[in-house]
């Protein structure tokens, strides 16, 4: 079997953004205005210069406006909108209104600072705004007609769904947000998490924050939260990526920034990695065998034990039955390659450590 067809049949499948999505149910629906019909499916122009057609999932008319609805796909992403229907609603409004743009049900309403969209706007973000316009200013000048409208967006069960995303703790109210850049979803995109932890710095500097917290996950999020009584709006849930927090951080700084998470992330972040995935970086446990050597004559004891353990987990347990305290070895290990990376000598930075139940296990910094 050829490579070429070996990667076809691996590869992931792209999507589509709920912008892309937006755009197209925008023509369909100023289309079905123009021209009393809907398009379906209905293409248009990504700003890569791709062409994508969608089917209407739904079409709805009334006195001077028309509905058009798309379900999304995101393709093999685990984007919690994959298969949301993204409704828009476009209604002629009086000459010299021009185009505006409202949060339909389900979509969500900016509150704070900080964001591309200022407080009090639909969750809309810039480039959805550019295509739909776009759109609209294309078909008004192929049919002579004027580009004075409301475009309306909702999505059933917008509500539920963004509990699920970062909206909350940016002060996103009532929905989603209708997002994209590119109108491409690109399955576990790397550059969509690290998009999102700069956005909820940028939200936590606007807010007057001094003090920031990026975790590795939920149970190491909320440890830290009750450690240091942070609000919501100071956490950043920065995943495997520390090394995309901490250098957005150099160059956007505040005073205090924590960096927290569990022992085997953190003793990968000890030995250098700065991206902490399993699929890019691995746990050494010569480093570890090692690092406990270092701590006396009982570390020499299971420094073999350690070489032959199966998972950071177990290592931990190891030291804690022999009285070894590793985890403050790995934190400030760990500390010292976050200080080299965030390059800021203005902020204050501390590594925590805290194990799979959320319980303390060591501070450095």
């Amino acid at each position: 079997m050829s490579s070429a067809i070996e990667e076809e049949k691996t590869a992931l499948r792209r999507g589509w953004t709920t912008g892309a999505c937006a755009t197209a149910a925008t023509r369909a629906a100023f289309c079905r205005l123009l021209t009393g019909e809907f398009p379906d499916p209905v293409t248009i122009t990504l700003p890569g210069g791709e062409k994508p057609a969608f089917a209407l999932a739904r079409e709805e008319v009334g006195s001077n406006w028309a509905m058009a609805g798309i379900v999304k796909d995101a393709g093999d992403d685990p984007d919690v909108t994959h298969g949301a229907l993204i409704q828009v609603r476009v209604s002629r409004l009086p000459e010299g209104q021009g185009i505006q743009f409202r949060a339909g049900k389900g979509v969500g309403r900016v509150t704070k600072d900080g964001l591309p969209i200022p407080p009090g706007e639909p969750a809309i973000n810039p480039v959805p705004r550019r295509m739909m316009t776009e759109v609209v200013e294309e078909l008004a000048i192929q049919h002579k007609s004027a580009t004075d409208l409301e475009i309306e967006i909702s999505v059933p069960g917008g509500e539920e769904m963004a509990l699920k995303t970062w909206n909350p703790r940016l002060g996103i109210v009532d929905g989603i947000s209708i997002l994209g850049t590119t109108g491409i979803v690109r399955p576990f995109s790397c550059s969509a998490w690290i998009h999102a932890i700069h956005r909820g710095i940028d939200v936590a500097r606007a807010s007057g924050l001094d003090h920031v917290a990026g975790a590795t996950g939920s149970t190491s999020e909320a440890a830290v939260q009750k450690y240091y009584d942070l609000p919501l709006e100071a956490l950043i849930d920065m995943g495997d990526f520390v090394g995309g927090m901490l250098k957005y951080l150099r160059r956007h700084p505040v005073k205090h920034v924590t960096v927290a998470g569990g022992f085997g992330k953190m003793t990968k972040l000890a030995q250098g990695p700065l991206d902490l995935h399993s699929g890019r970086s691995q746990v050494d446990f010569q480093w570890l065998a090692d690092a406990v050597q270092g701590l006396g004559a009982r570390g020499g004891k299971i420094a073999g034990e350690i070489l032959s353990a199966n998972t950071a987990a177990q290592v931990l347990k190891l030291c804690k039955n022999e009285n070894i305290d590793v985890a403050q070895k790995v934190a400030d290990a760990a500390r010292k390659t976050a200080v080299k990376t965030i390059g800021n000598g203005d902020i204050s930075l501390d590594v925590i450590l805290f194990d799979r139940t959320g319980e303390f296990l060591a501070r450095s910094g």
